[in-house]
């Protein structure tokens, strides 16, 4: 059976060129990689142009998105599959439920909000997905510098460089998820706790 990979992305039409470039470029390499592309099931920004390219080149996409923003006529009618949820939370683990790995592409809150959770989830054990930022135009840095202060200061342990990878190319982050290991780790209090310092 088919991987789905599930993006997280934008639903602006107002971004830099290079935004959208990476987008139809990750579709196009997903699709031709043998990858079907889960993601927020819209017609407008990165989302419309990953979705586009994937489905030009092959694969079966996947949208889901819930009601409220479905009732604001942005959603996609090229979907192969459509899956429309209540409400936020509900739409967040249905792509979750679907995918076999995550790419964060450059978004906004709502983008910040939906790796992050698959991030604690794969610290705490609940799943074994790679996933990747992909950090067009060093959208990121400031992230990946945030994360680092998290670890630095005892917020996590320095492991948790490994819970992620961060990509500075579409290409990159397809090579990525196809030699990635899925094999299950066990996850230890103590590679979650740390102990206090004296």
């Amino acid at each position: 059976m088919k991987k789905k990979v599930c993006v997280f992305c934008s639903s602006s039409n107002t971004l830099a060129k290079e935004f959208y470039s990476d987008a139809d470029k990750l579709g196009v390499l997903l699709a031709k990689s043998d990858f079907d592309l889960v993601y927020g099931g819209s017609s407008v920004g990165t989302m419309y142009s990953i979705a586009k390219s994937a489905k030009a080149n092959g694969a079966k996409i996947y949208g889901v998105m819930p009601k409220k923003l479905y009732g604001f006529g942005v959603h996609s009618t090229e979907c192969d599959e459509f899956h429309l949820t209540d409400n936020m939370r509900d739409r967040k683990s249905k792509l979750d439920e679907l995918s076999d790995a995550v790419i964060a592409m450059a978004g906004g809150f709502g983008t910040l909000e939906e790796v992050s959770e698959i991030l604690c989830h794969k610290q705490l054990g609940y799943n074994n997905k790679p996933i990747v930022f992909l950090n067009t135009n060093g959208f990121y840095n400031h992230l990946i510098e945030f994360f680092n202060t998290i670890m630095e200061q005892s917020f996590a342990k320095d492991t948790a460089k490994n819970l992620y990878y961060i990509a500075n190319s579409p290409e990159d982050a397809v090579q990525y998820i196809l030699n990635y290991s899925y094999k299950q780790k066990e996850v230890r209090p103590e590679d979650i706790y740390t102990a206090a310092k004296s």
